[in-house]
């Protein structure tokens, strides 16, 4: 596992707050395909919702099997192109935690983002509980040798009706756990994570903060959330989203020519 543990120790090292990694979430073996193609990238990192839309099924409603079929796929794409993965591994799978991370370890993942959200009650995990699963993470991780092993900590507090100062409490919680980073999601919603919000969230997390970017006019660029001082930058679903209206377009043209 020293190789695993080096390629994590390589990924822990690209979350530089003002110079922060941007993921273009993936879903699927094609998906990892078309994005490890490219010079530019640094790292593979799934997003759950996108991965439950390709099997069919919602993105709470998604199991520990379904999403670990859809790694073990990207997997082998990551090995291949000698890339770091992360995966969104969602809220951890209850009391299925330590399985789920020993089964995502064997494929060689190195990142994981761990929701304090439960799926099944969608009531917020207490913070003591959530910040133990964070520890639990570590040491199922050290046990295998992967002691590097970056935790993107995603708090939910915000969609949830909660507060900034909430969020941060969950988030220095979880920074004191081990966690690498802080992921607070600012959901769809209610319009994706604020200007003034990420300032307030890089300020209290001395910049360990990954966020997600919304893409299009209006919003947010990443050139801005670096200059903000985040540490980490991803965007969900929104490619899976263009590439399947750009499929359905196509697949419209072939059909009205006949």
């Amino acid at each position: 596992m020293s190789s695993q543990n080096a390629r994590a120790t390589y990924l822990r090292q690209l979350h530089i707050p003002g110079k922060p990694i941007l993921l273009t979430n993936i879903y699927d073996a094609m998906s990892a395909r078309a994005i490890a193609a490219l010079p530019g990238t640094k790292a593979l990192a799934t997003a759950s919702y996108a991965i439950a839309g390709a099997a069919g099924v919602t993105d709470d409603g998604m199991t520990l099997e379904t999403n670990l079929a859809a790694v073990h796929g990207i997997s082998g794409v990551a090995k291949e192109y000698g890339l770091p993965l992360t995966v969104d591994w969602q809220d951890g799978y209850g009391a299925r935690l330590e399985e789920g991370i020993q089964d995502i370890l064997k494929l060689g993942v190195v990142e994981i983002n761990l929701e304090d959200c439960d799926k099944e009650t969608q009531k917020m995990l207490p913070v003591e509980v959530a910040a133990e699963r964070v520890k639990r993470v570590l040491a199922t991780a050290e046990a295998i040798g992967v002691a590097d092993i970056v935790v993107n900590a995603r708090t939910d507090t915000l969609i949830h009706n909660g507060t900034v100062s909430e969020a941060i409490e969950r988030g220095k919680a979880y920074l004191a756990a081990g966690a690498t980073t802080v992921f607070v999601w600012g959901g769809s919603i209610r319009g994706g994570i604020t200007r003034e919000e990420v300032k307030l969230l890089v300020d209290a997390f001395n910049g360990k903060l990954n966020v997600s970017m919304k893409m299009g006019e209006g919003n947010l660029t990443a050139k801005e959330l670096a200059r903000m001082g985040v540490a980490g930058i991803s965007i969900g679903p929104a490619l899976q989203f263009i590439a399947m209206k750009i499929f359905g377009e196509e697949a419209e043209n072939l059909i009205a020519s006949t």
